[in-house]
């Protein structure tokens, strides 16, 4: 939910973290702004440059595979997946959100590697506009978040 009250995060500390971003480019003018925004806090959080790897594939159903193959290699502490899926008129909508979703999941559950799904579901335009900004620096947030609670919990 935009503006939400999301509590007081625990470690934002990013400098010895690596973190790998998956970029679908269906939307590509969205999608690009939500990589440069996910960046730029990365960078305020202490990640290095050098230690950002962000990758595109084609849309948010590809973005899973893309995340299982930074995962198998296991140089990424957290992974940030982008894409936005704006409504249309058929089914195909839901299909890709639901899939993209549970295959992100899936990923991240299978591999005990965090990652912070920012692929948007919206119904239209407008509202991913107005989401852009918020989001990108959340999925930020939160890979860095999760990735040093893992490391404590570990």
């Amino acid at each position: 939910m935009q503006g939400a009250d999301k509590g007081q995060a625990a470690n934002l500390d990013g400098r010895d973290l690596r973190i790998g971003i998956v970029q679908a480019r269906f939307n590509d003018a969205l999608t690009g702004q939500l990589a440069q925004v996910c960046t730029d806090e990365l960078l305020a959080l202490g990640v290095q440059r050098k230690h950002i790897q962000h990758v595109t594939v084609p849309g948010a159903l590809e973005v899973p595979v893309a995340l299982q193959a930074m995962a198998d290699s296991e140089r990424f502490d957290a992974l940030v997946a982008l894409g936005c899926i704006i409504r249309g008129e058929t089914y195909h909508f839901e299909l890709v959100a639901n899939e993209s979703g549970a295959a992100v999941t899936r990923v991240s559950l299978d591999h005990h590697i965090p990652i912070a799904n920012c692929i948007l579901t919206v119904e239209n335009e407008a509202q991913a506009v107005a989401r852009v900004e918020e989001k990108g620096r959340d999925a930020a947030r939160v890979a860095v978040e999760m990735a040093n609670l893992l490391d404590e919990l570990l």
